[in-house]
């Protein structure tokens, strides 16, 4: 057993200890800063695959294969990184994780994580207060957000069809209704409820990317004539290709009308309601019965932070709670774990409540502030361009366009965005992800690292310029 297998509680390994986790400081910090020197997207030229050895192994060439290791992983400290809705972690988050990791409390129970059980409600009231919520709001944090789609789909099954109890079995089958652009976890979600993926009812999109509210309201009828019984609609605030969002006002009425659960997963778009300027574009989701809200996405804390928030979180005492007899109960905390889909769970308020302490609100809203102004300049070089065009008018962030260079056919125009995006990433060292959206191959950019620079964004443009053969405006 090495010596440093574990830190000794009584301090008697500390200094060994200590030239361990400095030498990983070190490691870390000439990594991130110099991660605007390394490419965003490296190529994979070898992981260690011999297996676990038979006899301990020394520390030191243990760390020279995490060097190894985070020399090929995902970059996206690099301002040129803009593939996909995954920021550069926040200072502050990268502290929390590992003071978690450090205390590894389990969130399963209060006396498992007696401080941390009781900052998290805290916490998730007051950020489902900033959804507009209510006061009866709170929420939990989980490992994502297709787990918190799930947690809030399951709540909303047991709340309007009144399963809990006895299951499903029997009755009008149930369906969720969700646009045609929703995040793939609500097909999981049917799925492992019970209802399959045929259990999600698909609703049209119009021209923007966004639910079209009548077809919506033909959808719920067309379901009801089929036997079928309707009882949860799920809008989407930041589409995962497009960056859109549904019309969360009219959706909301819509549910109302026929008693549907209104969930809105803004997974990546609620971040937006830390921006006095920009929190109008989520104008309906207070009237939400459940929200999806990631901070690992455009709030920048560590993987993984994600949340599901509830309009009345009596609602997931009553429809979802088991009680674990093992434990103990606190007259004033409650058991999260015995809320959660998750039974263990990573100390993640830690990491959420740090950053938002040493950002603020002011801060937060900087950063979004600031993705908008940069989004503007990088919409405008699109339309700038013949050559180019917009999937749709973004709503923040995430620009989806592609090229269309005048005399490709139009069968040759995938091969010619893929290209690009090769082009781009090999000699201008820039990612943009390639999704395939309505039948054709686009390019995405999502500008959420606060070191891209417009200077940065023009240059780009004219390596796609040159790309295309000066056929720019």
């Amino acid at each position: 057993m090495p010596a440093t297998a574990f830190i000794d509680p009584q301090g008697h390994n500390r200094a060994a200890i200590a030239a361990i986790l400095q030498q990983v400081v070190e490691q870390i910090l000439d990594y991130t800063t110099g991660a605007g020197h390394h490419v965003p997207l490296p190529a994979v030229k070898g992981v260690d695959a011999s297996g676990i050895p038979a006899q301990p192994t020394a520390i030191a060439p243990l760390l020279e294969a995490l060097g190894d290791l985070m020399a090929q992983s995902m970059n996206p400290a690099h301002p040129g990184y803009m593939g996909h809705m995954d920021p550069l972690p926040s200072t502050a988050s990268i502290v929390g994780d590992w003071v978690a990791a450090a205390l590894n409390n389990n969130m399963l129970s209060v006396e498992m994580s007696p401080a941390l059980s009781r900052l998290e409600p805290l916490l998730l009231a007051e950020l489902a207060q900033l959804f507009g919520l209510g006061e009866k709001a709170g929420g939990l944090l989980t490992s994502g957000g297709t787990l918190a789609n799930l947690q809030a789909l399951t709540v909303a099954r047991n709340v309007k069809l009144d399963c809990l109890r006895q299951g499903l079995a029997g009755g009008s089958p149930p369906v969720i209704l969700a646009s045609e652009m929703a995040h793939t976890s609500i097909q999981k979600a049917a799925m492992v409820l019970g209802l399959g993926l045929e259990g999600v009812v698909l609703v049209p999109t119009n021209a923007q990317g966004q639910m079209d509210a009548a077809a919506l309201d033909e959808k719920i009828r067309g379901a009801i004539a089929r036997g079928q019984r309707p009882f949860a609609v799920v809008a989407t605030a930041g589409t995962t290709v497009t960056g859109n969002i549904d019309p969360l006002p009219a959706i909301a009425r819509i549910a109302q009308d026929y008693g549907l659960w209104f969930h809105v997963d803004a997974a990546y778009g609620g971040a937006i309601a830390f921006s006095p300027a920009q929190r109008h574009r989520l104008t309906g989701i207070e009237r939400a019965d459940s929200v999806t809200f990631n901070p690992q996405k455009w709030l920048y804390v560590t993987k993984t932070c994600a949340s599901v928030l509830f309009r009345d979180l009596d609602l997931l005492h009553s429809h979802f709670r088991v009680s674990a007899p093992y434990m103990n109960s606190e007259a004033d905390w409650v058991n999260l774990g015995e809320l959660s889909v998750q039974g263990t769970r990573h100390g993640d308020v830690l990491k959420l409540w740090l950053t938002l302490q040493h950002l603020g609100m002011a801060g937060c809203a900087e950063l979004i502030e600031a993705s908008y102004a940069l989004s503007d300049r990088f919409v405008a070089e699109v339309q700038r361009r013949p050559y180019l065009e917009l999937a749709s008018p973004p709503e923040m962030n995430v620009i989806c366009f592609r090229g269309c260079p005048p005399g490709l056919p139009p069968d040759q125009r995938d091969a010619w965005n893929i290209g690009l995006q090769t082009y781009l990433l090999s000699q201008h060292q820039t990612f943009l992800s390639a999704p395939g959206w309505r039948g054709q191959r686009w390019l995405k950019a999502v500008l959420l690292n606060p070191f891209t620079t417009v200077a940065q964004v023009s240059q780009l443009f004219l390596a796609m310029d040159h790309y295309s053969g000066g056929t720019a405006a």
